[in-house]
């Protein structure tokens, strides 16, 4: 598969939204830290999250490079070790579960991982590959060759290609070998890590636009990670925002989009890139620079150092993520506004 695909256009709130049933995962004030020496403080690269995903709900979790992302998707499906916090399969603290227990829950909860060729072996063939968590479960002996060629079929790929080896697909070929793993056993959740950020940008619409009919389709919840908000405008119906291990800003996607409240949201949605040469007259904000050392954070706030709101306040007092305008929007910043200023100090 080759050339440029549009996006499909991002589903109104009503369509495809989450049921109102008991929530499928969560995470609990959930904290990942990672130690750096006998007298050095531990590297905080998950501090403190919690997160609700429903059945059928596709939530996203935005932010930049180094931001613990990755280290709380694979902390939620326990390839991590959690330091802190409780996570939670179907009202089922899986927090501590061993190897037995936790096989059972793996089969409801999968992941996709973000490079399509570092998670494949390279010494099994696309079909074993496929087939792989059906021989671990001991269900390939029930139509397990039948069930390959579905999986295969079902993310686009011709099932005569089962005996090649991951080095014989491209990129996106790859990556839609890793989703048919991970659909292999019919799992009510998926934890995307990146899905699409290692992938060309003409082949990263494609796979889009198939996790977006397979979630559709088979009525899976996707837990979308990516740095890129508008992919994810497209993917999921809310929005979570996270920064230095913590979320900072959460909700709708209609309201992130429209009404970001969150300095960092505000930022990082000024970085979209506009393809309407009409349209591409706005506020740049370029935030100060880098990201504080996980080991050390700031005091008080711990965006406070890039933030173009900042106030003496912000380095004493540490914002709880709350809802301050009463629209079910939670934003963990003490001077929350959709106000943004005129114009970036910084240059681009």
């Amino acid at each position: 598969m080759s050339g440029y695909v549009r996006l499909r256009q991002p589903a109104p709130p009503t369509e495809g939204a989450p049921s109102e049933g008991e929530p499928l995962l969560q995470a609990e004030d959930l904290a990942t830290w990672f130690p750096t020496g006998r007298h050095r403080p531990p590297v905080r690269a998950v501090d403190g999250v919690s997160l609700t995903l429903r059945p059928g709900e596709a939530l996203g979790l935005v932010g930049e490079s180094g931001c613990g992302k990755t280290t709380l998707a694979r902390s939620l499906v326990r390839l991590l070790e959690p330091t802190a916090g409780r996570v939670l399969f179907k009202g089922e603290d899986i927090s501590h579960h061993r190897r037995r227990r936790l096989a059972a829950v793996r089969r409801q909860l999968q992941i996709v991982f973000q490079d399509p060729f570092a998670s494949l072996n390279p010494r099994m063939t696309a079909g074993d590959i496929v087939a792989q968590p059906l021989r671990v479960h001991r269900q390939y002996r029930r139509g397990g060759p039948a069930r390959v060629a579905e999986l295969f079929e079902l993310v686009g790929l011709d099932a005569s290609h089962a005996r090649r080896f991951p080095h014989e697909f491209s990129g996106g070929q790859r990556q839609r070998i890793g989703i048919a793993r991970a659909l292999a056993l019919s799992p009510e959740a998926l934890v995307l890590d990146e899905p699409v950020s290692s992938l060309d940008v003409s082949i990263r619409a494609q796979i889009v636009n198939l996790l977006d009919q397979l979630r559709r389709d088979l009525g899976i919840a996707y837990l979308f990670i990516a740095h890129d908000l508008s992919i994810v405008r497209h993917v999921c119906e809310r929005v979570a925002v996270m920064y230095m291990g913590k979320i900072v800003e959460i909700g709708d996607r209609d309201a992130i989009y429209r009404n970001p409240t969150h300095p960092y949201t505000q930022s990082l949605l000024s970085a979209i890139p506009v393809p309407d040469p009409a349209r591409r007259e706005r506020n740049r904000i370029v935030l100060r620079g880098g990201l504080p050392d996980p080991a050390r954070p700031p005091s008080g706030c711990n965006f406070r150092t890039r933030c173009f709101k900042a106030q003496e306040r912000c380095a004493e007092e540490e914002p709880a993520l709350v809802d301050r305008f009463g629209h079910g929007h939670p934003s963990a910043c003490l001077y929350a506004d959709p106000a943004v200023p005129a114009a970036s100090t910084e240059p681009a």
